[in-house]
Order: C-alpha cells, then sequence, then structure tokens
C-alpha cells in the first residue's frame, strides 16, 4: 500500500489535519505544496506554507519504511529549503508519520540533538488512540495501519461517524475512507466498498465515484448512440432521428454499467432491456445501483413488466 500518497492526498484535502496532529488550533491559511529545491535533485513532498513572511513552515514526512539515512537526508531537504526560501517564514517545524516505533531507524547520531529537539515531532500511528475517541483526519490515519480483518469494520465506522458529526467537506473524507479500503482490497471496485460501506444508493450518487463512472460511460456510447440513431432517423425526420438517438444512448448506458457490475450478460436479458420504453430505461438506471446479482435485474423487468 502506497501510505505516503494517501497520506498527502488527505494533506492536500484537509490542511488542517496536520494541525490536529500537532494538537494545536489549525492558523488560518496554510497551503499544502510539494516543493522542489532547485540545483539538486530533492524533492520535498510535504510542505505546509504559512499564508504570510510571519508565519512558521511545517515539513511534513511520512516514513512507514526503516531507512537508516532517513534523518541524514530529512534535514538536508529542510537545511537547504531554509537557505532558499529564507523570505516565506520567521520559524520552522518537522514532523514524522511512523506506523509504529519499530519503523524509526536506530541510530540517530550526528543528529541526535535535532532529532531530540522540540524542532522535530515524530508521531506513531499505532499510539493515537482509539478511532472513536481520535478527531476523523486522524482516524483517517490510523485506518491505514490496521489490520485486514478489522478494517471493514473501522471504515464503516468512519463513514458513519462521517455521516452524524458535523465534519468539514465530508465528501472528501468519504472518498478518502474508500480510497484507504481500495489499498488494502485490490479485488474489490470502488462500487464494491462504497455498498460495504453501507452507503445509501443516493449516498452513492452523489460520490465522485458514481459521477466519474456514469460520465464515462455516458460519454462513451452516448454520442456513439445519437449518431446511429440520427443516421437511421433521417428517412423519418431529423427529429424523431434525434430522439430515437437520445433514447438508445440511455439504453447503451444502463447495459454498459450492468455488464461493468455482472459481466458478459445474457442475450435474452440484453435484448428486454433494448425493448424498454424511454420511462423504464431511466427507471432501470436508477435502480441497478441497489443490484447485487443478476437475478434482481430479472426480478426488476418481471416487476415492471
Amino acid at each position: 500500500m502506497r501510505r505516503d500518497s494517501l497520506f498527502y492526498q488527505l494533506f492536500a484535502q484537509l490542511p488542517q489535519t496536520l494541525f490536529d496532529l500537532l494538537g494545536i488550533d489549525t492558523p488560518q491559511g496554510y497551503r499544502f505544496d510539494s516543493v522542489e529545491l532547485k540545483q539538486t535533485a530533492f524533492r520535498i513532498d510535504g510542505v505546509f506554507v504559512p499564508p504570510d513572511p510571519s508565519g512558521t513552515v511545517y515539513f511534513c514526512e511520512v516514513q512507514f519504511q526503516r531507512d537508516n539515512s532517513f534523518y541524514e537526508r530529512f534535514f538536508a531537504e529542510i537545511f537547504l529549503y531554509l537557505r532558499l526560501y529564507r523570505q516565506t517564514f520567521s520559524d520552522w517545524q518537522a514532523v514524522v508519520i511512523y506506523p509504529n516505533r519499530q519503523a524509526e531507524q536506530e541510530c540517530f547520531e550526528p543528529y541526535q540533538l535535532l532529532v531530540n529537539s522540540d524542532r522535530l515531532h515524530r508521531v506513531y500511528l499505532n499510539e493515537l488512540g482509539s478511532l472513536e475517541a481520535l478527531p476523523l483526519s486522524l482516524a483517517l490515519m490510523q485506518l491505514t495501519v490496521l489490520p485486514e480483518a478489522e478494517m471493514p469494520t473501522a471504515a464503516r465506522l468512519l463513514a458513519e461517524r462521517t455521516r452524524t458529526e458535523a465534519v468539514p467537506r465530508p465528501e472528501v473524507i468519504m472518498e478518502l475512507i474508500t480510497t484507504i479500503v481500495l489499498y488494502k482490497f485490490t479485488e474489490l471496485s470502488r462500487e464494491e466498498v462504497l455498498h460495504m460501506l453501507g452507503f445509501t444508493t443516493e449516498e452513492l450518487k452523489r460520490t465522485r465515484f458514481y459521477r466519474e463512472v456514469y460520465a464515462e460511460v455516458r460519454e462513451e456510447v452516448y454520442a456513439e448512440a445519437r449518431e446511429e440513431g440520427l443516421q437511421e432517423g433521417r428517412a423519418q425526420g431529423l427529429e424523431e432521428g434525434r430522439q430515437e438517438g437520445l433514447q438508445q444512448g440511455e439504453t447503451l448506458v444502463v447495459l454498459r454499467l450492468l455488464r461493468r457490475r455482472f459481466g458478459e450478460l445474457p442475450a435474452g436479458l440484453e435484448e428486454r432491456i433494448r425493448q424498454l420504453p424511454a420511462y423504464e430505461i431511466e427507471a432501470l438506471a436508477e435502480a441497478l445501483l441497489d443490484f447485487t446479482a443478476l437475478e434482481e435485474v430479472f426480478a426488476w423487468l418481471e416487476r415492471s413488466s
């Protein structure tokens, strides 16, 4: 699991997370950035830039594998940044996030003084506390290090907290929970993960996943079907052909989404769907989000006939 990229997504979407981690009030105006240090091969991925030169710049690194030269590199990058961008801040702090103490390098020399100073904050995720008690941003961090057996229950708990607590940008938190679970359960589709988290049909339709997938399928097949319908309809009149193209586009969208969920469709089922009138195609497009087996599609068609 590329946990570092997950953390940087979290920081980019919810910069206050770093300050939750440090237990301080969230300053206003901070911007999370990735900064290239010119004339070197260094790039600091986690820099919290203050809104004005009187503020404190924060450097943050996620370190899940032991690297016995980590502090050598980290402090070298920090001090090069301090030299190049000195006019943009008045003070600095550094944060390193570890899954546990065993992931930290063993020897701190010759940086012992810096490591043990109040400049550096070392965070061990397995020591943060219980998911129920942590702020959601920190609970998301802890979710990344849970064993696979514990993750579904924990993810559902965080999803429920997101629904019931007054949290900023709940849609971003839901997306991050889904992404973390997908990293752990690579055999699941994003839609399966969303259902595992207890999403209702309406909530699922509000997710970025649904909008992107549905828009992608619609864009891909809609133009094709519309053109096909227009060509066939020219003999019947332009407006009639346009309407036929629109309906064909909706039908192909539904068929494509069903194939994504259940694989190749039986020929008889596909033909039945193609014969549906426009209003039933629209109703099926709404209903298919709740289907977990192909038998439910047949049952829906029987009820609608």
